[in-house]
Parts: C-alpha cells; sequence; structure tokens
C-alpha cells in the first residue's frame, strides 16, 4: 500500500470512520452495516467501500463490519495502532487543557515534555510534568524519541517556538495558535483553527435564517 496514492480527503474521512464506531463500540455493538455506518458519517455506503478498498479487503455482504475489527484496520491504515511520542509547546491554558485531556493517551497521543519561553512558567509544573526550557529540547527529543510537536503558544510565539521544534528535529508540528507559521517542505504541519470552525458555523447559521426568511416571505 503507497499512502502517497491516497487521497487526503479519504484519510479525513476515515479519521471520522474511526470516530463513529468508536461510538458504536461503546455502545455495545459488535457488527454495524454499511448503511448504519453511512448514515453515521453523514456519507453513504458506496463513498465508504471506495476508502476502505485502499486499505483492504473488509466486511462481510450481508453481515456488515465487525466493529473492534475495523477499528483496528483503520488505527493501522492512519499509523495510530502505537505509541506517538509528543511535545507541548506553551504552557498556558490551552496547553494544561490538552494535557490534562486523556483522550489523548487513550489513542495513543503521549505528551512526554513541556516547553515554554516564559521564565516565569519554568520549573511549574502541569500535571506529572514540570515545564522545561526550550534550551533542553533538542536533548529530551532526541532522549525520549519525540516525534510531534504541539505548539499552543499566543500567535506572536507560533514561529518561534515552531522553529525550537524544527531544530530540534521534530517531525510533525499540530499547532492550535491562530496564525500562519513557516517550516521546512520535510516536516509535516497541521492546523487545529478554532476561529475558522467559528466562522463556518455563523456563515452556516446565517445562511439557513436567510433561507428560511426567504421562504417565509415567498409563503
Amino acid at each position: 500500500m503507497k499512502h502517497r496514492r491516497i487521497p487526503k480527503a479519504t484519510i479525513d474521512r476515515m479519521a471520522v470512520y474511526l470516530e463513529v464506531l468508536e461510538n458504536f463500540s461503546r455502545d455495545g455493538a459488535e457488527l454495524v452495516s454499511s448503511d448504519q455506518l453511512a448514515k453515521a458519517c453523514k456519507s453513504n455506503p458506496a463513498q465508504i467501500r471506495k476508502d476502505l478498498a485502499y486499505f483492504g479487503d473488509f466486511g462481510i455482504r450481508g453481515v456488515g463490519y465487525a466493529v473492534e475489527s475495523l477499528k483496528l484496520a483503520i488505527k493501522r491504515a492512519l499509523s495510530i495502532d502505537g505509541v506517538w511520542r509528543c511535545a507541548l509547546f506553551g504552557a498556558g491554558n490551552l496547553g494544561r487543557a490538552l494535557l490534562g485531556n486523556r483522550e489523548f493517551v487513550r489513542r495513543g497521543f503521549h505528551i512526554q515534555a513541556v516547553f515554554d519561553c516564559d521564565p516565569d512558567k519554568l520549573g511549574l509544573r502541569m500535571f506529572h510534568l514540570a515545564v522545561q526550557s526550550p534550551s533542553r529540547l533538542g536533548h529530551i527529543v532526541k532522549e525520549q524519541d519525540i516525534q510531534i510537536g504541539i505548539i499552543t503558544t499566543p500567535p506572536n510565539r507560533a514561529q518561534r517556538a515552531a522553529n525550537h521544534l524544527v531544530e530540534a528535529d521534530i517531525k510533525g508540528i499540530v499547532t492550535f495558535a491562530p496564525t500562519r507559521i513557516n517550516v521546512p517542505d520535510e516536516v509535516s504541519l497541521q492546523y487545529v483553527d478554532l476561529f475558522r470552525t467559528f466562522y463556518s458555523l455563523s456563515f452556516d447559521i446565517s445562511l439557513r435564517e436567510q433561507e428560511a426568511a426567504e421562504e417565509q416571505n415567498a409563503d
């Protein structure tokens, strides 16, 4: 299987399928039909079958998918069936919230260390980790084999945090800072843009209200 041949949209949908399968699993379901999975994902069975076909043969005709087996297969396909070690850069409220979220560990993303440039925060404990200086980042990344950096700094400090992570030979970065940053091509970068989500939501609400008003006026 060549990951580079798989469309990013398919990867994004696979993550949704996994979330939905987690819900089925919590509800005690052992089998799920393609129709049930499609309805829960707001997709269609043909699209789901097409996406899964990139990774192998799944499901039994007339029966459906075994929930736990399909979850494991998707995790393997997304390379999240093991442990990914992470470094958190930014010891503020958002960083603390992420560190305290037990879902990270449950899903295989272990935050191993916390860093901040603010000297007043150095040595403070965030749950079980002490905030460290960026000067130790390279050493910690190498010693603990950390692959992912998470940026939760204010926007004006995000690029500096990214520079520190790149210099420490981090392979991929997830940034929650509401700004664009630059990294070398060989470093994978993902944005978690909370404001874009709110912008999209507010537009959607306004559009629905406008359509409803137009329908009412037409009557």
